[in-house]
């Protein structure tokens, strides 16, 4: 019943979010409405903070609920939004960590400067869960943990076709305290393809 409470109130809340899009009032209709939504997937290389050289490569999805069609905000404000993303670092192992893992499931702001049609950039400030897997030769039965993880970035979007855009994302990660007092620090660039549910770009 529970699961079927928050179904209930985040449709809602989606619906109510989009629902001044339905009465544009700067630009015509034609031009402007449908959801402030955008859905993205790339493919993304980090370096691991894991000794010197030592990099991975993974799949990484997106969602973007940004507050364009809130009309009333003034214009700098409508930059603004809110993102999940996911990261799964879990490919092209080095020889030396063939069982090393990385993935992150985070929310977070970003603001998106709109001022260029074809050029947006962008930066954001996410937090989340990271998983981690890891080989430990001092304790074999110590070879996974999660941590908090904070990550600020930005990036470019750049409008391909119609309402595909192609994302330039560069991200610093810090999950904390990881091994005693230190953190671990991956970063890395994505490269992928968002649409945007939002007409009138």
């Amino acid at each position: 019943m529970r699961l079927q409470s928050f179904l209930s109130i985040g449709l809602a809340v989606l619906f109510a979010g989009s629902a001044p899009s339905l009465f544009p009032q700067a630009v015509p209709a034609a031009r402007q409405g449908g959801l402030p939504l955008v859905v993205g997937a790339g493919f993304s290389d980090y370096s691991l903070d894991w000794g010197e050289g030592r990099r991975m490569a993974g799949p990484t999805v997106w969602v973007d609920w940004n507050f364009w069609n809130l009309s009333r905000l003034p214009s700098l404000l409508r930059g603004f939004g809110i993102e999940a993303e996911g990261h799964d670092i879990n490919y092209a192992h080095p020889s030396s960590l063939p069982t090393m893992r990385q993935d992150t499931g985070e929310g977070g702001a970003i603001y998106t400067l709109r001022r260029y049609r074809l050029i947006h950039p962008y930066a954001k400030f996410l937090a989340g869960i990271g998983s981690i897997d890891f080989p430990d030769s001092t304790n074999p039965a110590y070879t996974h943990d999660t941590r908090d993880v904070l990550s600020p970035g930005g990036g470019v979007e750049y409008h391909a076709y119609r309402q595909l855009w192609v994302r330039g994302d560069y991200e610093y990660q810090f999950w904390r305290h990881i091994f005693g007092p230190n953190d671990l620090n991956p970063q890395g660039f994505t490269i992928g393809v968002s649409y945007n549910f939002w007409h009138g770009q």
